[in-house]
């Protein structure tokens, strides 16, 4: 059988230069990586295929389903150039962004997005270089905005533009991301996550192009999506809490509390949620992480999001499989800490007015009462592993399910063990086959119970309405044999 993590929060690697090897890619997956970021923003489409095509080799090897999360870029918003590479902008400077492709000097550079300049008022904030430098509008005319320098510094060549509190009328989709979209699908990614979301319709705009063919993750990173969760969060099949962007935008303060809102919200609505963003930066090029890292990722650990990311660290860093062993040690010491003091997840939601509700937070509560081993579920979509998952047992959710796809699919979300296995024609053989592949997996033992729940009739997606306790005899031990 595939091996079964302790942990229960999933870790994403981004692969990159230091860690496309087939090879590199097995070592991260046995140090803890869970699912793999192929950044669309770099390299191209033969590079990608490489690496998907060694995602896969890995799986084979390891038997246990791996997701591929393809990143999308998404629009990046620039300066233009300028005549000596860059210049020095001083507190109180008058300094001009406009449509000209001039190379640029001290008095202006090109801003050759006319969507800023459509919104752009007199008192409107805009952030250069990730927010080092800040420039408020005075004055609009066509094509030229006339800025004063609230923070000043170096100004290069196309560095990038941000601008804060503000809906521009542009779609999250460029050109080069519909060409990638179609890449991705075409290369069986599982999940396509969605940088640049400001509205709900940026996100129903790319499920119709997807048609269910991969899981849609969109990016928490500007406030006007934070202004909109719940209604991303109805339309989405996942989201991320992408923190270096929304950094930039929102005052540093108020991150921490966004993220902790975000991963609350994604958890009332069933939705898996990454954490994501300068984790453990320092790793880049240290083999040990500052003790602010550490407890940054113990903080997304204890608020219970579903997966926690490394970016840079693992794309182009130096300690990749430390980075990801950083990762694995930390989530397991809190997860280990939260059940030991305690006495189990007890930040379970309140589960809505539905069937398939109410069966999965009862089976999270009988698990609890009867001592059960692990609850095991059988998904055709994914939708009752998810419901399960949502309602933090303190046990094992292994989900069993005919569809490769969505095991790799669910490899995200946390405490699940997904595994593809045959489907089930019947209430006994779904209840045998659940009791064989638990003493399989080595997550239950002869004499343990585990709790059950399926929907009736099989195979139809979401209606999770049985819920069954089983008891593990030495008859299933020996069948489960190989």
């Amino acid at each position: 059988m595939s091996i079964v993590r302790k942990r229960r929060t999933r870790i994403l690697a981004t692969l990159g230069p230091a860690s496309s090897s087939r090879d590199m890619i097995r070592k991260l997956f046995e140090a803890g990586a869970d699912v793999f970021r192929v950044n669309m923003s770099h390299g191209d489409h033969a590079d990608k295929e490489t690496l998907i095509a060694n995602i896969r080799a890995v799986e084979e090897e390891v038997g246990r389903p791996i997701a591929i999360l393809a990143d999308l870029q998404g629009p990046k918003l620039r300066v233009g150039v300028f005549a000596d590479d860059k210049v020095m902008l001083k507190v109180g400077d008058t300094f001009t962004l406009d449509m000209d492709d001039t190379p640029g000097d001290k008095t202006r550079v090109q801003l050759p997005h006319r969507e800023i300049h459509e919104i752009a008022e007199p008192g409107l904030e805009l952030l250069l270089d990730d927010g080092k430098l800040r420039l408020e509008v005075e004055t609009v005319a066509e094509g030229s905005l006339k800025c004063k320098v609230l923070v000043g510094g170096a100004l290069s060549d196309r560095k990038g533009v941000n601008v804060p509190r503000a809906v521009l009328p542009l779609a999250a989709l460029t050109d080069k991301d519909r060409k990638d979209l179609d890449f991705a699908i075409e290369q069986n990614a599982d999940w396509i996550a969605l940088s640049f979301v400001q509205r709900p319709s940026d996100v129903a705009e790319v499920k119709k192009i997807v048609k269910g063919r991969a899981a849609v993750m969109a990016k928490i990173e500007k406030p006007a999506a934070v202004d909109s969760l719940d209604e991303i969060l109805a339309i989405a099949d996942g989201v991320m809490v992408a923190r270096g962007d929304l950094g930039v935008e929102e005052p540093p303060e108020n991150v921490p509390g966004i993220q902790s809102r975000i991963i609350r919200a994604a958890r009332k609505y069933g939705r898996p949620v990454v954490v994501a963003t300068q984790m453990l930066e320092s790793m880049i090029k240290s083999p040990v992480p500052t003790r602010a890292e550490v407890s940054d990722v113990a903080t997304a650990v204890r608020d219970q999001a579903d997966a926690i990311m490394l970016s840079a660290e693992s794309a182009v860093g130096d300690f990749p499989i430390e980075a990801v062993s950083v990762m694995e040690r930390v989530a397991l010491k809190v997860e280990n800490e939260m059940k030991e003091f305690s006495q189990g997840y007890k930040t379970q939601m309140d589960p809505n007015a539905t069937a398939e509700d109410a069966i999965s937070a009862a089976a999270r509560q009988v698990a609890r009462t009867v001592n059960a081993a692990a609850i095991v579920t059988f998904t055709s979509s994914g939708a009752t592993a998810i419901r399960a998952a949502r309602e933090r047992p303190g046990v094992m959710v292994m989900a069993l399910t005919p569809r490769a796809h969505i095991a790799r699919r669910l490899t995200i979300v946390w405490g699940l063990h997904p595994v593809s296995t045959k489907d089930v024609g019947s209430f006994e053989e779904m209840i045998g086959k659940s009791k064989r592949m638990a003493l399989r997996a080595n997550i239950a033992k002869a004499g343990d119970r585990i709790v059950v729940t399926a929907g009736v009739p099989f195979g139809t997606p979401g209606a999770t309405n049985v819920l069954h306790i089983g008891w593990i005899s030495g008859q299933e031990l020996n069948q489960s044999r190989p």
